[in-house]
C-alpha cells in the first residue's frame, strides 16, 4: 500500500489520499465496539491516514470524545499528524431524537467550544455546518467560522452537502477549503452542478458514503437483517425490491472485481479516487479488518478498459431509492 497526499482546495492543508469517517463508531449503524474502533483508528493513522472526520452530534458528542481518546493514547508522532474534521449544527434531544439545523454565529461559537474540549486539541482542522440552516443566510454561518479562524481555533472552513449556489455565496464569503458531500458509484448527483462549481472554485470534496453505507461494499446480503437502530433498516435502497435491484449492480461490480484480483469495495474505493486529484474519499471503517480491506484500493489501478466496464456495470442514476427516507431528506435540507 502506498499513502499518497491530496490537496484540501486552495487554502487547504494536503491530507492522505484517503480520509477516516468515524460516525459509524458512535451512531446509525448498529452496536460499535469501542476498544477495536479506537485501535482502528490508531491503524488508520499508523497506515498514514492523516484525515479524521467526524461530527458532534454523533452519538451526541460520543463520537469526539472516542476520537480524543484515540488521539491521547496514540503515538505522539502518530497524533501530530492527524487532522480532524468536525460537523456541527444538528441539534439533538436526550431519547437520541433530531431537531433543526442551527447555523446562527453565536450557537456556532457554542459548538466549537465544546468540540474542541471533547476532542482535547487547540484548533480544529477543518469545521462545517453539517446542512444549510434555511434560517441562517450562509453568509452569516461562514463568517463565524471566519472568526473562529482569525482566532486560532479554527484552521479552515469547510462545506457539508450544500447546493452549488450556496457554494459560490460562502466562497464570497470567506475562503472555502473543501466541500463534503455522498459520491459513489450509485450517487453521482454531484457530478451535473456541484463538481464543475467546486472545481471552478478551488475547492476540494471530501466524498462520504463511498460504499452506500456498506451497499456496494460487496458484504451485504438480500437476507440480512438489521437492528432498529440501524439507519439502513429503513433506507430506501435497503428495502426490498430496491436492495434486490441495487445488489445486482454489485453482483456485475464483483465480475469486474473477481478479473482484477481485488474485492468489490476495493473496485468502489478505486473510483471515487480515479475521479480526481480534487476528490479525498471517507471509508467509514468501523474494524481493522474492514479499514485493511478499504486501505487496499491505493493499489487498484483502473485503466480505460476498467472504468469503461464499471461504467457499464453500473451507469449513473443506476441505484433503486433515494438516499434518505422522503421525511429525512426535508428535515436535514439536503441541497442537490
Amino acid at each position: 500500500m502506498t499513502m499518497h497526499t491530496r490537496p484540501l482546495g486552495k487554502t487547504g492543508p494536503r491530507v492522505s489520499a484517503l480520509g477516516l469517517g468515524c460516525m459509524g463508531m458512535s451512531a446509525l449503524y448498529g452496536a460499535a465496539d469501542r476498544t477495536e474502533a479506537i485501535a482502528t483508528i490508531h491503524a488508520a493513522l499508523d497506515a498514514g491516514v492523516t484525515l479524521l472526520d467526524t461530527g458532534d452530534f454523533y452519538g451526541m458528542g460520543h463520537n469526539e470524545l472516542l476520537i480524543g481518546e484515540a488521539l491521547r493514547t496514540a503515538p505522539a508522532g502518530l497524533r501530530e499528524q492527524a487532522l480532524t474534521s468536525v460537523k456541527f449544527g444538528a441539534l439533538r434531544d436526550p431519547d437520541g431524537g433530531w431537531g433543526p439545523i442551527d447555523g446562527r454565529p453565536a450557537a456556532v461559537r457554542n459548538f466549537a467550544a465544546y468540540s474542541l474540549q471533547r476532542l482535547g486539541v487547540d484548533h480544529i482542522d477543518v469545521y462545517r455546518l453539517s446542512r444549510a440552516d434555511p434560517d441562517v443566510p450562509v453568509e452569516e454561518t461562514v463568517g463565524a467560522v471566519a472568526e473562529l479562524v482569525e482566532k486560532g481555533h479554527v484552521r479552515h472552513i469547510g462545506l457539508s452537502e450544500v447546493g452549488a449556489d450556496t457554494i459560490r455565496r460562502a466562497a464570497a464569503t470567506a475562503p472555502i477549503a473543501d466541500l463534503q458531500i455522498e459520491y459513489s458509484l450509485i450517487s453521482r448527483a454531484v457530478e451535473d452542478q456541484i463538481l464543475p462549481t467546486t472545481r471552478e472554485l478551488g475547492i476540494s470534496v471530501t466524498a462520504y458514503g463511498v460504499l452506500a453505507r456498506g451497499l456496494i461494499s460487496g458484504h451485504f446480503t438480500a437476507d440480512r437483517r438489521l437492528a432498529a437502530d440501524d439507519f439502513r433498516a429503513h433506507s430506501p435502497r435497503f428495502q426490498g425490491d430496491n436492495l434486490r435491484h441495487n445488489l445486482r449492480l454489485v453482483d456485475a461490480l464483483r465480475e469486474i472485481a473477481a478479473r482484477k484480483g481485488v474485492t468489490v469495495a476495493q473496485i468502489a474505493v478505486a473510483w471515487v479516487l480515479s475521479r480526481g486529484e480534487d476528490i479525498v474519499p471517507l471509508v467509514g471503517a468501523r474494524t481493522r479488518e474492514r479499514l485493511t480491506e478499504s486501505l487496499g484500493a491505493l493499489d487498484v489501478t483502473l485503466d480505460a478498459d476498467d472504468l469503461a466496464a464499471i461504467e457499464r456495470a453500473v451507469p449513473p442514476g443506476a441505484a433503486a431509492g433515494a438516499r434518505y427516507p422522503e421525511p429525512m431528506m426535508a428535515h436535514l435540507g439536503t441541497e442537490e
